[in-house]
């Protein structure tokens, strides 16, 4: 059965509420903590999802979507489509509730990421990268028995993720802009929109890899485009906007941020050399566009760490880059 929405409709205040308190047990509160820098970093936080229980931010949306299934959807088991940090939330989701759990990802995803999944008593379903894409795009979903969790256009994922605007506004009130990662909307069209109700005039930036620009040149176009992409953030690799989401970030983004991936790669060894905090390259990607902006253009800033789930020789490779 599909469970993913058309005409995405935005999650409410009080749904994000509500979902917050429901995830308490669930989701660790991340602390925000400067950015380490020799220069004048001092005015940007970072809010370390990677301290969650499968080192990615995934865990509130999806285990959120999960738990508001009917027994009667999840014991037919749950199923999701993903590069990796989706299908962890998922696998680690489906052991909470005791139901099977299976991820259509790309052959190409990082092998920790399949460990991952596998090591949490999932299913990942490896295939080429075009045949992920066609399964979301042509709804193969529909053929299965599975209660399929949508990665980005799914209502209630939209709603758990939210749950980190209001921490974020809770822990830093006079926060003037948030750098969150975009791959396929899913987190910055739930932090967002939490983030817009409670502090109308806070500037949400969509940071993309300048090799794989679908939000940003969808937004030029004022619709929804297609573009090659090749990116060492496999995390956030989507070279697409759905069109079900387009409508939704289109209203809450106020501006795109482009990265090179050698910029991604710096950050990375700045975070783990400095702030001694293990990040993927798309859970680098916010904080990377952060200190590229001039202070006056960004003010007082944070940036979601979303992910730290690398494999250990190309973190490793990063780090030797001298």
């Amino acid at each position: 059965m599909s469970l993913a929405m058309t005409n995405v409709r935005p999650p409410t205040i009080d749904e994000i509420r509500d979902a917050a308190r429901s995830l308490k047990d669930v989701v660790l509160r991340t602390s925000l903590v400067p950015l380490h820098s020799f220069g004048d970093s001092s005015s940007i936080l970072l809010k370390p999802e990677i301290h969650q229980a499968i080192a990615s931010f995934k865990i509130r949306g999806v285990f959120y979507a999960v738990s508001s299934l009917d027994d009667e959807q999840r014991q037919r088991g749950i199923s999701t489509v993903s590069a990796g940090n989706t299908a962890q939330a998922l696998a680690w989701a489906g052991r909470k509730f005791g139901v099977p759990a299976r991820s259509i990802m790309p052959d190409s995803a990082p092998p920790a990421k399949i460990d991952a999944v596998r090591a949490y008593g999932a299913e990942p379903v490896l295939v080429p990268m075009d045949e992920v894409f066609r399964y979301l795009r042509e709804h193969l979903w529909e053929r299965e028995p599975y209660a399929f969790i949508h990665p980005w256009t799914n209502r209630d994922v939209l709603i758990g993720h939210g749950s980190l605007g209001l921490e974020i506004l809770e822990d830093c009130p006079d926060v003037e802009t948030v750098f969150v990662p975009v791959g396929g909307g899913g987190l910055i069209g739930g932090v967002g929109t939490a983030l817009k109700a409670l502090k109308p005039d806070i500037r949400v930036v969509a940071v993309e890899p300048e090799v794989c620009p679908s939000l940003y040149e969808s937004l030029r176009a004022d619709r929804p485009i297609a573009v090659d992409c090749d990116t060492i953030c496999d995390g956030v690799a989507v070279p697409y906007i759905t069109e079900e989401m387009f409508p939704l970030l289109r209203g809450i983004v106020d501006r795109v941020t482009l990265v090179s991936d050698e910029k991604v790669r710096r950050m990375v060894k700045q975070l783990a050399l400095g702030n001694k905090i293990v990040a993927e390259p798309s859970g680098a990607l916010a904080a990377a566009a952060a200190l590229a902006t001039p202070e006056p253009q960004r003010g007082r800033s944070v940036c979601l760490i979303t992910g730290g789930c690398i494999d250990a020789r190309k973190l490793v490779a990063i780090l030797d880059d001298i």
